[in-house]
């Protein structure tokens, strides 16, 4: 596909315009990070340059060569309860010049109890999320990588069930001369095959995001800045009980007046990543949403940080991190990462390709 024709798609207005920020779109689970990379990074990158498979899930551009054959593990805690599970295996066809990745998320909510309107206990049910992705990603010219992503998603509450396909979109231009690298994505452009409810349909958690990342020549750092729903300026929740000035408008709250520079920044996520030796990273990332939204109002604390330590050697990669949402409110992520052409003989079909930056 020309690269004129991409970025046509990507900004396309039709397909942001008919979508809608948080709150009024369902499979929200579709925004929980996959892997402790992302968690680390803030939930949201579209152009770090790395080796880690779970970067094609932000961005199907940056899925590259390098990651053939590698098959990677993630387990995530997260709050009350729910767990959830991903699994991804990248593949490099040579013939094709084409770099191609399939991936599944399992979330469960645990067990809970059914019950009628009058309080009467049924039994027990399970509810659980499911998606499905194939990535692809081919480059162009010398220094511009595109990639598309479709994933299949079904989702299961009790009797409520519900299924809906989505497509990512992204472009990625990298410099490695000067260490730079940009991205642009369109994430979650579909719709639902079947609705929870027949009557009506729902729409997807659409976001349109840009980011650029650069590693400094003459120290071990890389340094990102990620803009997300760029589509749409005022994306403050302010709630009205707790806040003057706030009217509410088709159903969003808005602030009457002031408040731009913090609009601003909730837009922004910004992350670091510090490289120890040839093999720890340390990662470190702010997103101002998830600090103005989430936070204790008098106690902050680490509200919308996020840290992470990656292990890297040629055979293995090993991966832990930590976000905070609430000062005493924590996810926890672990995964693991293995080239298997580095662990057997595969023939061709594991012919070894190393890591290029």
């Amino acid at each position: 596909m020309p690269l004129r024709y991409l970025l046509i798609l990507l900004l396309f207005p039709v397909a942001a315009g008919a979508q809608v920020l948080g709150g009024k779109n369902t499979y929200a689970f579709l925004d929980l990070p996959a892997s402790p990379q992302i968690t680390a990074l803030g939930g949201v990158n579209v152009s770090r340059q790395g080796n880690d498979l779970s970067l094609a899930l932000l961005n199907p551009a940056l899925l590259r060569p390098s990651m053939h054959t590698h098959l990677q593990v993630n387990y995530a805690g997260y709050f009350a309860g729910i767990r959830y599970s991903h699994v991804a295996f990248a593949f490099h066809h040579a013939a094709l010049a084409t770099t191609f990745a399939t991936s599944l998320q399992f979330t469960g909510y645990g067990q809970m109890t059914h019950t009628d309107a009058a309080g009467n206990v049924l039994g027990t049910f399970s509810p659980s999320d499911f998606v499905w992705q194939v990535n692809a990603s081919r480059r162009y010219l010398e220094k511009w990588y595109y990639g598309v992503g479709l994933k299949y998603i079904h989702s299961r509450y009790l009797t409520y069930r519900s299924s809906g396909l989505a497509a990512d979109v992204g472009i990625a231009y990298q410099d490695t001369a000067q260490g730079w690298q940009a991205g642009l994505v369109a994430r979650n452009m579909g719709g639902q095959l079947s609705a929870y409810a027949a009557t009506e349909k729902e729409p997807l958690p659409f976001d349109l995001q840009v980011g650029v990342s650069k590693r400094l020549q003459h120290l071990p750092l890389q340094l990102s800045a990620t803009l997300h729903h760029v589509y749409q300026f005022d994306i403050r929740y302010a709630d009205p009980a707790l806040e003057e000035n706030v009217v509410i408008d088709n159903g969003d709250t808005v602030r009457a007046r002031g408040g731009a520079i913090d609009n601003i920044f909730r837009h922004f996520v910004l992350a670091a990543q510090f490289d120890i030796g040839r093999y720890v990273e340390l990662t470190a990332a702010y997103n101002h949403l998830r600090r103005r939204e989430l936070a204790m109002l008098n106690r902050q604390g680490l509200s919308g940080f996020s840290l992470g330590v990656g292990v890297t050697v040629s055979k293995l990669q090993l991966r832990y991190a930590r976000a905070w949402y609430q000062q005493a409110t924590a996810m926890n992520h672990l995964g693991i990462n293995l080239p298997l052409n580095q662990w057997m003989g595969l023939g061709k079909f594991g012919d070894r390709i190393g890591w290029q930056p």
